[in-house]
């Protein structure tokens, strides 16, 4: 689920049915499914029990839920582009947790440069809550892909935010340039107030940018303020650089586009560690289901290639793909980029 984060074996599955997102009034085409998903949104869940007023959750109470952060980034995006309900919001909408209480609620939307737009969000009793939001662009732009990732204990919070690299930013300066010269400032804001978390693999690093929020912190209200006003800078950021971005004409150049986000795809679905997380609430066969074709969709259909193809160094002598997080054995306790965004990660080199 997650950009990379590790998820904690204290995540609990005994969370409480209640209702995520009710869509805000948007001015996008197909108002009437938008409509029909704001009941569902607001509706029983699956098996006829009442779903929980936010009115009596810990979250709503203190102030703090993630759902804010949905309807800020669906209310920001409408001026830039016309939102319409993807084909996928017909079977991804919400599920229901094996322990007949959590749900789990999705959202997923097309714009015209946005391939994808979707939403997984999970909230619980004690606190506990899940984010993950992300925008993918469609192959004939190269803009990179929008990635928050928020998983929230009682007290303990693991983040990710980022606008995660199409293209190669180790060996591709100019695509560096092109997204990322202007967004130092922002990155070095907040990596301030939000410190590096701690480890992190190489292999998971060739996916991030010299902007990337990696932080663990303590739950408290200037905490969650501070990671409220990061979100909604880097997602208005990025609907600045969606703006400005050109329709690329080349076929070969969006032939390129597409296998850097295929890859990108395949590496998140079978390494992602949320996949942990969503087997204990939905089990092993839906858990992946919901992985491959919601959250990671376009694996099984921007590309042929496999995760051995891009990535050969996980095959076992059985040709299984091993389950290690990292080959390489390298992991970066601080921020591996300086203040101008270069990489000083000690020379390892980035496949």
């Amino acid at each position: 689920m997650e950009c990379f984060t590790p998820i904690p074996s204290s995540f609990s599955s005994s969370w409480s049915s209640h209702t995520w997102f009710s869509p805000p009034s948007l001015g996008v085409k197909s108002n009437s499914k938008l409509i029909s998903l704001s009941r569902k949104c607001r509706s029983s869940n699956k098996v006829g029990s009442r779903c929980m007023s936010m009115g009596q959750t810990a979250n709503e109470n203190s102030g703090f839920s993630y759902k804010k952060l949905m309807h800020f980034a669906l209310e920001e995006t409408n001026p830039h582009t016309s939102l319409v309900p993807s084909p996928l919001q017909e079977k991804y909408s919400s599920l229901l947790a094996m322990d007949d209480k959590t749900e789990l609620q999705m959202l997923s939307f097309e714009a015209p440069k946005v391939r994808l737009l979707r939403s997984l969000g999970i909230e619980g009793s004690d606190g506990m809550q899940v984010l993950d939001f992300a925008a993918f662009p469609k192959p004939e732009f190269d803009l990179p892909i929008f990635c928050a990732n928020f998983f929230t204990a009682a007290k303990m919070n693991i983040i990710v935010l980022d606008l995660n690299p199409l293209h190669d930013i180790m060996d591709q300066k100019d695509y560096k340039e092109k997204y990322y010269k202007d967004l130092i400032p922002l990155g070095l804001k907040y990596s301030e107030l939000l410190p590096w978390g701690g480890k992190l693999t190489s292999e998971s690093l060739r996916f991030f940018s010299p902007i990337v929020i990696w932080t663990r912190f303590a739950s408290s209200p200037h905490n969650h303020s501070v990671l409220f006003s990061a979100f909604k800078e880097y997602y208005q950021a990025w609907l600045e650089l969606m703006d400005r971005s050109e329709e690329e004409r080349d076929a070969s150049q969006i032939a390129h586009n597409c296998e850097a986000q295929h890859r990108y795809l395949t590496w998140r679905a079978e390494k992602d560690p949320g996949h942990g997380l969503l087997k204990r609430l939905i089990g092993e066969d839906l858990a992946k289901d919901v992985i491959r074709e919601f959250l990671f969709n376009g694996v099984n259909e921007l590309g042929s290639k496999t995760f051995l193809d891009y990535f050969p160094e996980y095959r076992c002598e059985d040709g299984r793909v091993n389950e290690k997080r990292s080959m390489l054995g390298k992991s970066f306790e601080n921020r591996p980029w300086d203040a101008r965004g270069e990489f000083i990660g000690n020379g390892v080199e980035i496949v």
